[in-house]
């Protein structure tokens, strides 16, 4: 049985376990930081590079092909649930396999075995394809949000006991397992998919227009999100992609936590309006100022704070990673409001679109990237250069969203935006100023405080000048 949600009442339920779980993170982030060492990271990165490559292949484009075509019958879904067992099955085998040749590009023994292991992660992550599908087409978000908790909680308690116990880089191995295990075994049981040792090709073919688009679109956003992992560990050093690594995850807390909670369900609860551009698209803007308005603020205060984020999140052994993660954190806002352009494609019906972007996307992306490692060959070079490819990629998927998927116009789509770039740049020489005022404390935590408040009042004062102070208090609390 469905259930009926609003935008606002849905994207509440989903914080709600998204924000249990990000609290969780940063406990065992503290934790984990201090038990392995960046070289531990740098190792298991690698590794997760070639199996998300591998779990996008399971895919194909079918979990939100089974949100968006709302023909798709019981019998339906059971045959795309009995093609996608069997097509796991083999992505493990072949994985484990693919195993060697990662060992041989990276030349170290130890990727066979850790590659062998996370093959079995890969079977569940595939397998659950389409029970998640499920659970999003009918709109259970409770059960999404109460799942992903406590299947982390139960992970990570087992990670730490184990890196505590000495298994370094494998307590990582062994957390990628049990948690898509534990989902896979929560899913199915909810959702029942039933396996048939015949499936129908025709089920399938009813899926086939929409989700071939979104599938290659996944393997392009795929290569241009992993690629700077593939060549810095190849070309600068497994150590050196563990500062990397690790300033990459942290910069996408924000990224990933703050569009978490609404980008998973503009796609279920925006397709009800595929036939009504219009209310889409003025529904959407709201999310869009939204997004836009937490996203400059965490920006400012990722880039302003981030050695103390460093050092109190990871320990002083992670130093090097505080000017990678400020330069990361320049399109902390831009990636934010950008996150949320594939769910209104496909909302919209509209893959082709979606993977047109992608080409583009993709492009900038590679080239980007490929500037960072064998032009500048550093780590810092890397993650400026992957900063500039977002800015780039915002504007190019903006455009292409407005312009060809709601079909008006990009100038007044930028007028909407005109007063948040302006309070990006008064919170931006705010920033610049502050070494004016000569304020030198000793203690992080002390020093993260002071900043964060400097950060919050001008902020605040940007906002009621804009005159967008209201809005965005309507939006958070009414």
């Amino acid at each position: 049985m469905k259930s009926t949600y609003s935008l606002k009442k849905a994207t509440i339920i989903n914080a709600a376990g998204k924000y249990s779980k990000i609290i969780l993170q940063i406990i065992v982030e503290v934790i984990l930081a201090r038990l392995l060492t960046p070289h531990d990271y740098g190792i298991v990165a690698v590794v997760t590079v070639f199996i998300t490559f591998f779990t996008i292949l399971s895919d194909i484009g079918l979990s939100t092909a089974i949100v968006q075509i709302k023909s798709l019958t019981k019998d339906d879904i059971n045959n795309i649930y009995t093609f996608t067992v069997y097509l796991s099955i083999g992505l493990m085998v072949a994985f484990a396999l693919f195993s060697y040749g990662i060992a041989s590009f990276y030349e170290n023994k130890v990727y066979i075995k850790i590659g062998q292991l996370l093959s079995i992660s890969l079977l569940f992550d595939s397998l659950n394809m389409v029970p998640n599908g499920i659970l999003n087409r009918n709109k259970e978000f409770v059960t999404i949000a109460f799942r992903t908790v406590i299947v982390y909680v139960l992970s990570v308690i087992v990670t730490i006991v184990l890196a505590f116990l000495g298994f370094s880089y494998y307590a990582l191995v062994f957390q990628a397992i049990l948690s898509s295990s534990l989902t896979f075994i929560w899913n199915f049981v909810t959702t029942k998919p039933k396996f048939k040792l015949k499936y129908d090709n025709s089920s399938l073919k009813k899926v086939a227009s929409y989700s071939s688009y979104q599938f290659a679109f996944n393997l392009l956003n795929y290569f241009s999100r992993n690629l700077d992992n593939l060549l810095t560990g190849k070309f600068i050093g497994s150590t050196q992609l563990g500062y990397y690594n690790k300033s990459y995850s942290l910069m996408q807390y924000p990224v990933g936590n703050l569009t978490g909670i609404i980008t998973p369900v503009l796609h279920p609860i925006l397709s009800d309006y595929q036939d009504a551009k219009e209310i889409m698209y003025r529904k959407y803007m709201k999310v869009v100022k939204l997004l836009a308005s937490v996203g400059i603020y965490a920006e400012a205060i990722c880039i302003f704070a981030a050695p103390e984020i460093i050092n109190i999140m990871y320990g002083s052994k992670w130093d090097n990673s505080v000017l990678c993660f400020q330069l990361l954190a320049i399109s902390i806002a831009t990636q934010i409001i950008n996150s949320s352009t594939g769910a209104i494609c496909q909302a919209l019906g509209n893959t082709r679109l979606l993977f047109i972007t992608g080409c583009i996307n993709t492009s900038v992306t590679v080239l980007s990237i490929l500037f960072g490692v064998f032009i500048g060959k550093t780590i810092y070079s890397v993650a400026l250069w992957v900063s500039i490819s977002f800015v780039l990629n915002f504007i190019v998927s903006f455009y292409l969203l407005i312009v060809f998927g709601f079909r008006f116009s990009f100038w007044k789509f930028v007028q909407e935006l005109a007063p948040y770039i302006v309070i990006a740049e008064l919170v931006a020489i705010a920033i610049v100023v502050y070494p004016l005022f000569n304020i030198n404390v000793k203690s992080m935590f002390i020093s993260l405080i002071i900043k964060g408040i400097y950060v919050t009042i001008i902020y605040f004062i940007s906002l009621v000048v804009t005159k967008q102070f209201k809005f965005l208090y309507t939006s958070l609390f009414k």
